[in-house]
């Protein structure tokens, strides 16, 4: 399915029973982990993530679990994925808190930023997981699959918002 946001096209891509993949069109690693068999036609799961999408446009704070969200990657990615979940509306956070919160996890005594930011890179969720709110740790903004401008602009709305 297709959706028009502020800032630009995206595509809502599902199964028969929830949400893999949102992307805007010209993003980057679009559909990169999808092996299932997939949909970007009309559906009630697609059509959730829709009114999902328009309310968080709207400034809403929609909560992620009224979506069934199934991002396709690695057990690793995953983790990373779900420490982006609990990132707060509005708020940011770090590669290098990510990638401690997970060293502690993993029993390890470090785990590199940019593993995480390869994870993150690779989110197929974008907005409902918000990656857009990882920055750098000297608070530069750095890497969004779907463009640095996006990623100002969605940490702006945010702001604006809270």
């Amino acid at each position: 399915m297709k959706y028009t946001s502020p800032l630009g096209e995206m595509l809502i891509v599902s199964d028969e029973e929830s949400v893999i993949g949102i992307y805007f069109v010209d993003q980057r690693y679009f559909k990169y982990h999808i092996t299932s068999p997939i949909t970007m036609k009309k559906n009630q799961i697609g059509a959730q993530a829709i009114e999902w999408l328009k309310r968080y446009f709207r400034g809403e704070k929609p909560d992620h679990n009224i979506l069934k969200l199934n991002p396709i990657g690695s057990p690793f990615q995953k983790d990373v994925w779900q420490e982006l979940l609990k990132i707060p509306y509005g708020k940011t956070t770090t590669y290098g808190t990510i990638a401690k919160t997970l060293a502690m996890k993993y029993k390890i005594d470090k785990m590199a930023p940019r593993a995480i930011g390869f994870a993150i890179g690779h989110n197929p969720l974008t907005i409902v997981i918000p990656c857009h709110r990882v920055i750098a740790s000297d608070g530069k903004l750095t890497g969004y699959a779907g463009g640095l401008e996006r990623k100002r602009w969605l940490l702006a709305f945010e702001k604006e918002h809270i």
